[in-house]
């Protein structure tokens, strides 16, 4: 997709955007939930997907790029959720620095 003449029609696959947050188990101990931050539109692209065995068993896994609209509150360690799937955000960058879009790599995990 070429970011400088995106077209906004492209942003259609609503996201939800997630932090990780520690929460008290009551016996002075913490635990970590995904809360939702915020709800947005992206495009939503595969770029990889692996299959390898080891440990017994196969390890597989997807990539994708995900692009939206630029936001000050989307960092690595977040993720995107949708539909019962979820994508770990490895790499943020505004591909052509205008403050426009983000690009985000990300890996699709099971939850």
């Amino acid at each position: 997709m070429k970011l400088s003449f995106i077209d906004p029609g492209r942003l259609r696959t609503e996201l939800r955007l997630m932090a990780v947050v520690a929460v008290a188990d009551g016996m002075g101990g913490r635990t970590e939930d995904w809360v939702e931050v915020a709800s947005l539109f992206a495009h939503v692209e595969p770029q990889r997907a692996d299959s390898r065995f080891g440990a017994g068993q196969t390890l597989e896994s997807v990539s994708h790029r995900i692009t939206l609209r630029h936001r000050a509150d989307v960092a690595s360690g977040m993720r995107f959720a949708r539909d019962g799937r979820f994508f770990d955000i490895r790499t943020v960058h505004d591909p052509d620095e205008t403050g426009r879009y983000l690009v985000c790599l990300a890996n699709e995990v099971q939850s």
